[in-house]
């Protein structure tokens, strides 16, 4: 490697604040550990950065918020690029479309929307980096009435291999915007998308909790619910075994509990008793087998869906496993509960099934490389390594998890919910990956990103 007086000035080494800044992940387990690193604000910092990569001979990988870290190929003798670009996001109303640059997190976004009574299909969580989520599909509890958020992307511009910056969308460039959308990443660095955003007035979201005692019966009324919900409610149904933490209620860490969380979507005032009725629905039969011990369902503003899953805010450890379920029947339910319930000795935080079906399986139009996902629950579950409980016992416990659930398994996963390098997972065809493959080798015949692509997405490596 060059030495230091000779490097691009803003690329970092080992031991460097700048590396450390550049390099920082959110899952502790997984950290990035490339030979150098760089944040990069403006197209030209890329263009430098990739020639500083292409003159040592450097693979070039890139992140943004790093939330994916455990699902990245090693690094080992790459320049990593994390992308924090300059600029706000920009919101064209009467489009409904908003620009995001590259290293935006969704809170960001749904804030800008909401002035104008629109919000994007953004994550469970407000720190998630928006091109990284999307790019991958985007799981977002609007996707049962809008689709798959990585169906909203209405351009995405890049930096490719040569230098040179890119916008494309269904006009320009149609078969790389083809790619971008799901097939895997390796086609550059991408600067900022532009996403499409819908009409929101108010929602109904929040969670209810129940010790998990209760869960055989509540996980059976969800589940029969789940067969002709409205699409305009998304739910998920998890087993939480919550430490004693500061910021964790002690009625919810004092034993395992079932959590029913989600969103009930009012586009406008008018829906709003619809959408009341709507959460009687689904919240009446549950709340009947039990009183919940803590329950924060409520109308809301369209923010309050960023807090709803009680996603994690700061860097944690995360061990998991994830497969896309078909339809499981109460018999899939006394197998969920067997190997998650309060007699499992789980060591699992939290595991369960996230709500698919509505337009999560409706295919976009145009569509990119994912457009819909062939499934009707989302499996999810992970542990925090640590004390006594090691990573190989959450494994251990995941893999019982996976041998149960085999019966249902579809064989897919979704890229977002993807937790390990190594867990079967893939969500392309093998024609797709020789069509996105065939776009890698145009816009980077000579390899410069081909390491930065995710397991199943390409023949080339």
């Amino acid at each position: 490697m060059t030495t230091l007086s000779e490097r691009e000035t803003d690329v970092a080494l080992p031991g460097e604040a700048a590396y450390e800044a550049a390099t920082r992940v959110f899952n502790l387990v997984a950290p990035a550990r490339p030979a150098a690193a760089v944040t990069v604000r403006t197209v030209e910092d890329i263009r430098a950065a990739l020639r500083f990569a292409a003159s040592e001979r450097m693979p070039v990988r890139v992140h943004t918020t790093g939330h994916a870290s455990a699902t990245a190929r090693p690094m080992d003798g790459s320049l990593l690029v994390r992308t924090l670009m300059d600029g706000a996001v920009e919101i064209d109303a009467s489009r409904r479309v908003a620009r995001i640059p590259a290293g935006t997190r969704w809170g960001a976004v749904v804030d800008a929307a909401a002035a104008y009574g629109l919000t994007p299909p953004h994550g469970s969580s407000p720190d998630v980096g928006v091109v990284g989520y999307l790019l991958r599909g985007g799981m977002s509890f609007y996707s049962r009435k809008v689709g798959l958020a990585v169906n909203s992307v209405r351009a995405v511009e890049l930096v490719t291999a040569d230098g040179e910056w890119r916008r494309v969308d269904a006009a320009a460039d149609p078969d790389l915007f083809w790619a971008l959308r799901g097939g895997g990443g390796g086609f550059g660095v991408v600067t900022a998308v532009e996403v499409g955003l819908f009409p929101v007035a108010k929602v109904i979201t929040g969670a209810a909790f129940w010790p998990a005692a209760h869960a055989s019966r509540l996980l059976r009324a969800w589940r029969r619910w789940t067969e002709d919900a409205p699409w305009e409610v998304a739910t998920s149904a998890r087993v939480m075994n919550l430490p004693a933490l500061p910021d964790v209620p002690p009625v919810l860490s004092a034993g395992p509990v079932l959590c029913v969380d989600g969103v009930v979507l009012a586009e406008s005032e008018d829906g709003v008793p619809a959408a009341r009725a709507q959460a009687e629905d689904l919240l009446g039969p549950l709340r009947a087998v039990a009183d919940p011990v803590l329950d924060t369902w409520e109308l809301t503003e369209p923010a309050g869906v960023l807090q709803a899953h009680m996603d994690p805010a700061d860097p944690v450890p995360i061990v998991g496993d994830h497969l896309l379920l078909g339809e499981i029947g109460d018999e899939g339910v006394e197998e969920l509960l067997r190997v998650l319930g309060p007699d499992s000795g789980s060591p699992l935080v939290v595991a369960g099934l996230r709500q698919l079906g509505g337009a999560y399986a409706v295919a976009g139009r145009p569509g990119g490389a994912l457009d819909h996902f062939d499934a009707r629950f989302a499996y999810s579950g992970a542990g925090v390594p640590g004390g006594e409980l090691t990573t190989e016992a959450i494994l251990r416990h995941c893999a019982a998890v996976r041998a149960a659930l085999a019966p249902w398994d579809t064989g897919r996963t979704a890229p977002t919910f993807v937790e390990r390098l190594d867990q079967p997972q893939g969500h392309l065809s093998d024609d797709e990956v020789a069509a996105a493959d065939r776009v890698r080798l145009r816009v980077d015949p000579a390899g410069l990103f081909r390491h930065d692509t995710m397991p199943a997405t390409t023949a080339l490596i």
